[in-house]
């Protein structure tokens, strides 16, 4: 089920979906497989956790003092949904399907000190969630009444329908100030949903401007919640239902990044023409004007280092590694591509691609520990367990270090992005009990195999490298080198600002 542009923008992910009851119709691939729903099925919001673009620490709903239902109950998350941070819990908004409801009670919470000293915090730190906060005059507001819409395609022959979009926003009404907030008055004792409003008419969906005021964070005061649910039929049908999200319509910047990587990747490749070709004419008249046998013999140019080209380099052991894991990312890659081009890894299936990349990077340990032992036996090495044993551990190993570290940061502020315990055990358990035992079954079968024969001879004696000029130094090199590539990429950097603030972001339709 998708989010509406509209409201995703103003809840930035803060409801999740509609937790859907019926049974499924049929399995699709690509997404997940469809529910249908008769009138007046019971339909039950789920609320995810709160976001922000200036802390980027996600918390957990109800850390908040918001409307909380009688039981909270956590939704089966797969392990890319706990990795992103995603916490989805039930919610006390609850409402039939095809049956629109004017004004509903949802709770009231009376705000104390830390109450108001939480909320405060996290309008400061611009966080969003389903209630809206604002700020003005050093004064805190919150949005306490939520609009939602359903969106749904329905079959006439069969009079079923079928979720294909969810809005929720922090509606506006009549008469109440800029700060689009509403500040509930109401007669009587408070007693959930038979309190009746005296800001608000039920029935006419409008609110009452008896309220001058919108509702401010205040210790001491009240805060009642309440919402309205429309129901809107709609001709988008449910294959269809995140064509919102994956059609491109800014392509210019697209086709400027295209045009530009083209001409840097001519430029690169003329320029390594260039030098290729000056340097092998310079080479080869000097072999042509060769007049004796015994000059011909002697080498010049670039035939002075045929015989070290091959020759075992320095840490060479590292090396090996260091190219082991480079397949296995290669590896991961490739294949989270093909899936993703072929619809496997649909955005509609949340946290799917992470799932994908962590479990595609443990079988890929196969191919790691094979390419690292047999560029080791190359090198004529012989200890190939030590590599196999270091190709296992060192970038997952210091990978993992961080992680922990990073994550134990995380649980000091109470955040929902901490990964529990139990995820953290079943990452070690992929580790140990799937990646490694691969990595060495690959190693086994890599040195097994007869070693590559070099296709030239490599001389005993190393030649020695004359001084270079200080732009030959590594570091120089290293940095001069990455500009050209870095110069092919960085237009469409704004993917990072994409997942920065937590959006889509979709190539392949464009």
């Amino acid at each position: 089920m998708a989010i509406s542009p509209v409201a995703a923008t103003a809840l930035a992910i803060a409801l999740a979906a509609l937790c859907l009851s019926g049974l499924a119709a049929g399995f699709y691939l690509p997404g997940v497989a469809p529910n249908n729903f008769d009138k007046k099925d019971p339909l039950q919001v789920k609320v995810n956790k709160l976001t922000s673009i200036k802390t980027q620490l996600p918390y957990s709903y109800y850390s908040l003092p918001f409307c909380k239902p009688d039981t909270i109950v956590d939704s089966a998350q797969n392990l890319g949904e706990v990795l992103r941070g995603d916490r989805i819990e039930n919610s006390p908004y609850t409402f039939e399907m095809r049956e629109p409801q004017m004004l509903s009670n949802s709770l009231q919470i009376s705000v104390g000190e830390k109450e108001a000293k939480i909320l405060k915090e996290k309008i400061e730190d611009e966080y969003r969630v389903n209630m809206q906060a604002s700020s003005k005059d050093e004064k805190s507001f919150i949005h306490n009444h939520l609009s939602f819409t359903v969106k749904y395609h329905r079959d006439a022959q069969r009079d079923v329908s079928r979720i294909v979009a969810f809005e929720v926003k922090p509606y506006s009404y009549a008469a109440c100030d800029l700060l689009n907030n509403v500040k509930h008055e109401y007669e009587g004792q408070w007693n959930d949903k038979k309190t009746r409003l005296t800001t608000c008419d039920p029935h006419a969906k409008h609110i009452i401007t008896s309220s001058d005021s919108p509702q401010e964070i205040e210790v001491g005061k009240d805060i009642i919640f309440t919402y309205d649910v429309d129901f809107k039929e709609s001709d988008i049908k449910w294959a269809s239902r995140w064509d919102t999200y994956l059609l491109m319509t800014d392509d210019q910047i697209h086709w400027f990044s295209i045009v530009n990587s083209l001409m840097i990747i001519l430029f690169l490749s003329g320029m390594v023409a260039m030098i290729m070709l000056r340097t092998l004419y310079r080479d080869i008249s000097k072999y042509n004007q060769l007049g004796t046998q015994e000059e011909a013999q002697e080498e010049t140019g670039w035939k002075l280092v045929h015989g070290d080209v091959f020759r075992r380099p320095s840490n060479s052991d590292w090396l090996c590694v260091y190219v082991g894991t480079g397949v296995q990312f290669f590896g991961m890659l490739l294949v989270t591509m093909v899936f993703a081009v072929l619809g496997f890894l649909s955005p509609s299936n949340r946290g799917g691609l992470m799932t994908a990349m962590l479990l595609l990077w443990v079988f890929m340990g196969l191919l790691a520990g094979y390419s690292s032992s047999s560029l080791y036996k190359l090198f004529k090495g012989a200890e190939w367990k030590n590599i196999a044993l270091r190709t296992a551990f060192t970038f997952p190993g210091s990978v993992f270090a961080i992680f922990f570290f990073l994550n134990s940061l995380i649980w000091g502020q109470k955040s929902s992005g901490a990964v529990p315990f139990t995820t953290m055990f079943a990452l070690v358990l992929l580790w140990f009990g799937i990646s490694v035992p691969l990595v060495f079954v690959g190693s086994f079968l890599g040195f097994k195999k007869p070693a590559i024969e070099d296709p030239v001879k490599t001389n005993k004696i190393p030649r020695q490298i004359p001084e270079q000029a200080w732009y030959m130094n590594p570091i120089f090199s290293i940095l001069i080198g990455g500009i050209l590539p870095f110069g092919a990429v960085f237009i469409e950097l704004f993917i990072l600002t994409s997942i920065w603030l937590h959006q889509f972001y979709y190539i392949f339709g464009f």
